[in-house]
């Protein structure tokens, strides 16, 4: 079918993808927004998973201190190039994650990093969870892989929902990225400093506090 221009402008707009890439997409889908950005979404994502094995040892060390001094995050993001490095989108990208860190407090990149003790000792307060409410032996084992999936999602940063995104993961954003910027890009390392890290305080909303920062 044909495809008007404002069509595609408005698509691009929307997903950042190129103008042809739009235009084929529109046409696949016989001019509906919605589904071409999701055809769009399906391809670039393909095409990520086909860059993720090369090497990138270019990049950034971001920083991100929360207002007032009180949270600060140094994290390490790669990509093939010196000058994808130093592009806005990339920059922007890395300045989101630092920040995704400050809000949300992961405490690895990705479940690979979760030690076997880390697991062992979860796994042994789960079970005792489910058994003192009563759960049933033959269930427990069960219930306690997925309270497992639960905690991957909380302390890994690729499983966390995106804090300006809650309907996508972070993993779900890198590879966008990938696509997008048309480089492998890999989270490779971060740190996370609170103030007074391991005293007693009182309950912040951290998500809410840098979140309401971001938009200053």
């Amino acid at each position: 079918m044909a495809v008007n221009a404002s069509a595609v402008k408005e698509l691009r707009e929307k997903t950042g993808a190129g103008m042809l890439d739009c235009k084929k997409a529109l046409e696949e889908s016989n001019g509906d927004l919605t589904r071409a950005a999701e055809i769009l979404r399906e391809k670039g994502l393909a095409a990520a998973a086909n860059k993720a094995g090369r090497v990138a040892t270019e990049g950034v060390v971001e920083s991100y201190i929360h207002a007032g001094g009180r949270i600060g995050v140094l994290v390490e993001i790669n990509c093939e190039t010196d000058f994808v490095a130093k592009t806005d989108q990339f920059r922007e990208f890395a300045r989101d994650i630092a920040m995704q860190i400050a809000a949300a407090s992961p405490k690895f990149v990705g479940r690979e990093e979760v030690s076997q003790e880390e697991l062992d000792k979860e796994r042994e307060i789960l079970t005792a969870q489910a058994l003192n409410e009563g759960k049933p032996e033959k269930i427990v084992e069960k219930m306690v892989e997925g309270r497992l999936s639960k905690y991957y999602e909380e302390f890994c940063l690729l499983e966390q929902n995106f804090i300006k995104d809650p309907d996508k993961t972070i993993s779900t954003l890198l590879k966008e990225k990938i696509s997008t910027i048309g480089e492998n890009i890999s989270i490779r390392r971060f740190v996370r400093y609170e103030l007074g890290e391991g005293l007693e305080k009182k309950e912040d909303n951290f998500v809410a506090e840098v979140m309401s920062q971001a938009k200053l």
